[in-house]
């Protein structure tokens, strides 16, 4: 089977864990939705909506109503309808999420940005390897420079280990760079818990790096799925896999609760 498109999501699989990719993309096995990924959609949802409004509307109240009203249709999904156990859990999880939103206003003011694009679905053929994703948001600086944000709702890792986490906004900004013939300035992550924003500035030296790196990893799950080789990599991310009682990586007990095998490499 010949890979036909990557995304930048599955590609920080691959390059985190071959058999992750494994799992998530020629198994494709189901993997159980969580509290955290019921937040961070939502309130992905949410802020996207905000943009739409005029600048004076975009306060805390309205983003808050907004979160409301975006959790209210996505629970009423077959994915999520049965999330919480309990109307007091699901309340708990509302303040803890309204919470997390307040952060957003002190890391910028949405009253003062206007973004270029959100939610922006890019399909790019960076001549012969397809990339597919779908970009947060897009805006312009006041010097007219393109800069790329992501909204994590999750806790943001330690500086020194943030690095990594531009793995996927770099796949972006190559993107970015093929469909505007302009290279974006800076990438950001954006964590609301916390909140914290990790920068990075980017140049077409390390776009070209970046591209040389996608097609490295282009034709490495290519070979793997030629030979079915896909090894695990164990790591500390293995705490919070989806796959932990069918990895091979994994030692599994009735009696204890699943744990690494193996120190990470």
């Amino acid at each position: 089977m010949s890979l036909q498109r990557l995304s930048p999501s599955r590609a920080s699989d691959f390059k985190v864990c071959p058999q992750l990719f494994k799992f998530r993309s020629i198994d494709k096995l189901e993997e159980p939705v969580t509290v955290h990924q019921a937040r961070g959609t939502t309130a992905h949802l949410a802020l996207q909506r905000l943009y739409d409004l005029p600048a004076p509307e975009r306060t805390a109240e309205t983003l808050y109503s907004l979160f409301r009203e975006a959790w209210t249709e996505i629970r009423a999904t077959d994915e999520y309808r049965d999330l919480f156990g309990s109307v007091d859990e699901e309340r708990q999880w509302g303040v803890d999420s309204m919470a997390l939103l307040a952060n957003y206003f002190s890391v910028e003011d949405p009253a003062q940005v206007e973004p270029l694009d959100r939610e922006l679905d890019m399909l790019e053929d960076l001549d012969g390897i397809v990339i597919r994703g779908i970009l947060d948001r897009i805006d312009r600086d006041p010097d007219g420079n393109l800069i790329i944000i992501d909204y994590k709702t999750g806790k943001a890792p330690p500086e020194r280990y943030a690095l990594s986490s531009f793995f996927a906004l770099k796949i972006y900004a190559l993107l970015i760079r093929r469909r505007l013939n302009e290279t974006p300035s800076e990438v950001r992550l954006m964590y609301l818990n916390g909140p914290t924003m990790y920068r990075l500035a980017v140049d077409d030296a390390q776009l070209d790096a970046m591209d040389r790196q996608l097609r490295a990893l282009w034709s490495a799950i290519e070979r793997a799925t030629e030979t079915g080789n896909f090894p695990p990599r164990p790591g500390k991310l293995c705490n919070w896999c989806s796959f932990q009682d069918i990895c091979p990586a994994m030692e599994v007990s009735s009696a204890q609760p699943i744990r690494l095998s193996a120190k990470a490499s």
